[in-house]
This record gives C-alpha cells, sequence and structure tokens, in this order.
C-alpha cells in the first residue's frame, strides 16, 4: 500500500478564521411530533447503530485563508466507538459531522484495526498533523481516518473498523484543501445515490494524489436495514410539521408574467389531450387528472396542449397565483438516514428569454422560451444570473415583489412511497409530455433578431453557441416522475 508524505514548515502569525467560530441556528431546533423512529438522534443499520457526532477537538489547522483544519469527534457517547475524523475548510464557521457507531449485536460488526498506514503529514511551525489509514482485519473495512498531532501511531483501539457486510463504495466529494505537491483533501460521500441506495455517509475525509486513491480503499456505510423506511423516515404528521417550520415564501419578479397554478385550476381551464394517432380530436383532461394515460414511457403516443381557444390560451398561460400549491415529495437520501423534502412547483407557461450582449440586452423571441425570468429558475437572492459568460449570456433576473407563494400555507403532499396513506394525484404517474413539441426555423428566428436589434448576426450566432440546446425549440416537458432527481440525488 502506498503511502505520501507531505511536510510543510511555514512561520506565520496566528490569526482567527472562520472554522475557529462554531455556526449556530438563529433559534434552537424544534421538536416534532411522536414516532417509531424518526429524527431520535440513533440509526441501527443492521446490528451497527450510528449516532451523528457534532462536536469536536482541533487537532491540527494551517494557517492560512484557503487551508483546513483537521477534528477528532468529541465527546463519543459512551458505547459508541470514533469511526473517523473530521476535516473542513477554514473559509466557514464549523458546522459539520461524523458518525460514531455501536455494535448492537452479537455478530461483532466493529473491530479495531491490525496497524496503521501513515498518508500524510503535515506541519506549522512546531505543529504537526499525521493522518493514518487504519489497516483493517479480514472481512472489515476502515470508513475513516485516526489524527494525531506526533509521529507516534495511536492506539488500535482509537478507531474501529466495520464488517464489510455493512460498507459501500465511496468517493471524493467537495474539494477541502489543496495542499502542495499535488496532495488534496476531499469530503467522502457513497458512490451510488438516491432514493434506493443504501449508502450511508459517514461525515468523514479522503486524501488523495495522483499515485493514490484512497476513495477506493475507504468505505462508506450500508443501511442493512433499508426496506425498514418506515422506522426511520418522517410519518405524515412530522412531514408536515417539517413543511410548516422550514418552508421557503418563494417571491416573484415584478415583471413577471407567467406566475405558477395547481395542476387542478390548469386542468379546469380547457387543457386538452392529445393522442399521436387522432390528433384532430383531443379530448379535454378531467380536473382530477383521471383520464390521463398512466405509465409507459415518454414514447410521444401522448401530449398536453394549452387551451384552442387563443384567449383562453393566453389567460392559461399566465397563471392562476390565488389558487396556487405546490407539490411535496418526501424521500430518504444516504441510505434513509437523511429525509428530503423536495417542493415542486407548476407552471402552466414559460416566457420567453432575454440575452445580455455586452451592455445591450436583446429579447430572443421565440428562440429561448424555456431559459429565465419567464423561465422560472428561482435563486437565494435579488439580481442576475447569467447563463453562458459576463459578457455574453441568457439573463436571470430576479427580484423581489408583493407577488409572492408562501409554501407552508399552500401545498399537498403528492409522494411519500414508504407511507400507504399517501395517494399519488394521477398526474404524476402521466409520463408522456406537458406540452408539444415545436421545432423553430432558426435562421428565420435568427433574421428577425438582426433586422430588430441591429446587431450583426455573427455575434447572435455566437450567443446561441453557448446557449443550450432548449432554446432551439419548444418541446413539452416530462413530469417530475421523469426527472433524474425524482429518484436521484439533487446535489
Amino acid at each position: 500500500m502506498g503511502n505520501f508524505l507531505c511536510c510543510f514548515i511555514t512561520n506565520q502569525e496566528t490569526k482567527s478564521f472562520p472554522i475557529d467560530t462554531d455556526f449556530k441556528f438563529s433559534s434552537p431546533l424544534p421538536s416534532w411530533p411522536p414516532s417509531e423512529g424518526f429524527a431520535n438522534g440513533t440509526i441501527d443499520l443492521g446490528g451497527l447503530q450510528v449516532c451523528q457526532i457534532t462536536s469536536f477537538t482541533k487537532i491540527w489547522s494551517n494557517s492560512d485563508d484557503n487551508g483546513a483544519s483537521f477534528f477528532e469527534p468529541n465527546p463519543i457517547p459512551e458505547g459508541f466507538s470514533m469511526l473517523g475524523c473530521y476535516c473542513q475548510s477554514n473559509a466557514q464557521p464549523l458546522f459539520g459531522w461524523v458518525l460514531a457507531g455501536k455494535d448492537v449485536s452479537s455478530t461483532g460488526t466493529l473491530a479495531s484495526p491490525l496497524d496503521y498506514t501513515l498518508v500524510l503529514n503535515v506541519g506549522v511551525v512546531d505543529k504537526f498533523c499525521y493522518i493514518w489509514l487504519p489497516i483493517p482485519p479480514e472481512g472489515y473495512n476502515p470508513v475513516g481516518y485516526a489524527i494525531t498531532s506526533s509521529s507516534e501511531k495511536p492506539p488500535l483501539d482509537q478507531i474501529q473498523c466495520v464488517r464489510a457486510d455493512l460498507t459501500d463504495e465511496c468517493e471524493t466529494d467537495s474539494l477541502l484543501w489543496d495542499a502542495d505537491d499535488g496532495v488534496s483533501v476531499y469530503s467522502s460521500r457513497p458512490k451510488t445515490r438516491g432514493t434506493q441506495a443504501p449508502g450511508v455517509c459517514v461525515g468523514t475525509f479522503v486524501v488523495e494524489d495522483e499515485n493514490n486513491s484512497y476513495s477506493s480503499i475507504l468505505s462508506c456505510l450500508k443501511n442493512n436495514n433499508f426496506n425498514m423506511l418506515s422506522s426511520t423516515m418522517p410519518n405524515l404528521a412530522q412531514i408536515k410539521a417539517l413543511v410548516q417550520e422550514y418552508s421557503p415564501r418563494i417571491y416573484f419578479h415584478p415583471s413577471e408574467t407567467y406566475l405558477p397554478s395547481s395542476t387542478t385550476w390548469y386542468f379546469s381551464n380547457g387543457v386538452m389531450l392529445y393522442d399521436a394517432g387522432d390528433e384532430s380530436n383531443p379530448i379535454p383532461v378531467e380536473p382530477t387528472s383521471s383520464n390521463l394515460p398512466q405509465g409507459g414511457s415518454n414514447d410521444g403516443a401522448y401530449w398536453l396542449d394549452l387551451p384552442v381557444d387563443e384567449v383562453e390560451r393566453e389567460r392559461v398561460k399566465k397563471g392562476d397565483l390565488q389558487t396556487c400549491e405546490v407539490y411535496i415529495h418526501a424521500k430518504p437520501m444516504s441510505g434513509a438516514t437523511f429525509s428530503d423534502i423536495v417542493v415542486w412547483i407548476f407552471y402552466p407557461f414559460n416566457g420567453p428569454s432575454t440575452a445580455k450582449l455586452g451592455l445591450i440586452d436583446l429579447p430572443l423571441g421565440k428562440i429561448g422560451k424555456h431559459s429565465l425570468l419567464d423561465g422560472h429558475a428561482t435563486y437565494h437572492a435579488p439580481g442576475v444570473v447569467l447563463q453562458g459568460t459576463d459578457v455574453v449570456g441568457i439573463r436571470n433576473d430576479t427580484a423581489k415583489s408583493d407577488m409572492f407563494l408562501d409554501v407552508g400555507a399552500a401545498y399537498s403532499i403528492m409522494a411519500a412511497e414508504y407511507i400507504d396513506s399517501v395517494i399519488e394525484p394521477s398526474w404524476l404517474n402521466y409520463f408522456r409530455k406537458w406540452g408539444p413539441k415545436i421545432t423553430y426555423e432558426i435562421g428565420v428566428e435568427l433574421e428577425k433578431l438582426e433586422n430588430s436589434s441591429g446587431i450583426l448576426g455573427s455575434v447572435i450566432e455566437s450567443l446561441l453557441e453557448i446557449l443550450p440546446s432548449e432554446v432551439y425549440e419548444e418541446d413539452g416537458p416530462t413530469g417530475p416522475k421523469m426527472k433524474d432527481y425524482w429518484d436521484g440525488d439533487e446535489r
């Protein structure tokens, strides 16, 4: 097994970094309605019980704004053992966690390492940090490193390895620190993620260089009780309490024309279902969406379109904020040790885009009907976010107005697959497109833009080279279940 050493000797004055301050919530965490096991502080992964440790003892920190600090979890609850240590960038307040483990079986889910391999040695003046990879006994895997401030190996019982059937593959995640000589430190996460993936994040880190990939040696944990979701995920009362506590208020741009609506309002206002074999005879969609085709695939056999009447068509495009509700999906992540509450917002229509060409703003008309101010991207702060470069791109304008949607006051729980009483609406299992496909003659549209703006066609063509493919056509989007992040990881 290879190892790499990296010793830095610098003489810098000690100064304070954001990490020297603990992150604190603005208010105490709430208590939740009772249930079998959600948010009780520990989870049984199948003979291995884990708990989350958020308090640490600093072992070492480098004196660099772009540097990192290394920590040992402390204190660890009685009966639990350290599985790995923690690392974080100096640029943020201390806010992380690692898992500690406890064997609650008679089959030996934890074991001490046989020895250690030194994988990294860093130092500033007379303070050093040694990072040790545990060498596990046969049938066990390490899920984190031990750390010392001296070159002496840590005691063998300082850290525990985990039985192999309770571990899964991990990979590097966010870069925490770029050290010298090609050495980098990353946070780690399960390699396979999603609602059906049992991998559990340990909260530890991985040291990498050009010749050593320790993410292939370290493991994450695995929840062998993954089929018992109802024992760890929030129940219906808890989902509602979570939505009430953490739901956002979504503000719309004062110039926004195309607002959201509920699906019931949308279907009640003349939306039509088209059959590819009988396009001339569309049928109205029932307000409950009960007559939509269910399941199948996005095969082009059916699609939805706005009302045929032009006046009604334009009215429905604008949505109806007054009766709008959002749609909630509760799903397990990281082996059901995390619960994601996902908010979906439905818009009947996306409006045209505006391009930025230097100091000039250029409405794109038909080109770009599915991007920006009228394309409904959301951001945490007002301003302009450019899709492209600082000089040429698509404008995403966000601003606060008196038009807003209070998610906690207007929502429906549309899906929580582990709760039998949550009945999914018919429209959620309609897997075809929610609009027709209209392909534009780009040459004709470019000529219109050139004639109306006076900007050279070559400049406009350069803009189109950096735009996403959606700007070249209007293609009806698919519903939530057809998106990768329905079952996947949103991050």
